[in-house]
């Protein structure tokens, strides 16, 4: 018999408008640093860390709401989860080469391994799946089994 138990841990705290990016990013940067792959794969901190600062941007900017902020590491991906009061689903949209913005969506999806939104009731969830090199594939961190760019029907995007 196999042990079906799934370890995790995770941390949240919400970031309000008045508080800035900046105190999202440095928060998760403490949260992980306690993780046992972070001092070898400083890419995938860094990717975290980039994508912190888009989707808490994202809230602060589109939704116009504060953002709560979610990591939880389940042994094999890092989910990075913000919730903000917004319904709109996130829109990768091509910006203009001469543009200051809109392309937030565009590097969570390059440096995500997938990432997917779920609307709720007061808003929205953006998860995106972070997995560090040698805990397995992206396919099987978030369970959609979606490996190609763009988005599908249900929301999810994929690295191949």
């Amino acid at each position: 018999m196999t042990d079906s138990t799934m370890r995790a841990v995770g941390w949240a705290q919400s970031f309000p408008i008045s508080q800035g990016v900046r105190a999202g990013r440095h928060w998760a940067r403490e949260h992980l640093t306690s993780l046992e792959w972070a001092e070898a794969s400083p890419d995938t901190v860094d990717s975290v860390l980039i994508a912190v600062s888009e989707l808490i941007t994202n809230a602060h900017r589109h939704a116009h709401s504060d953002a709560q902020l979610v990591l939880t590491w389940d042994s094999a991906c890092l989910h990075v989860s913000v919730h903000d009061s917004s319904p709109q689903p996130p829109t990768p949209r091509d910006a203009d080469p001469g543009a200051l913005g809109g392309r937030g969506m565009a590097i969570v999806d390059a440096l995500a391994d997938s990432w997917h939104h779920h609307p709720q009731r007061d808003g929205k969830t953006v998860t995106a799946c972070f997995v560090p090199p040698g805990y397995g594939d992206g396919d099987a961190a978030d369970g959609s089994g979606t490996t190609e760019r763009g988005v599908n029907d249900g929301g999810t995007t994929g690295r191949a």
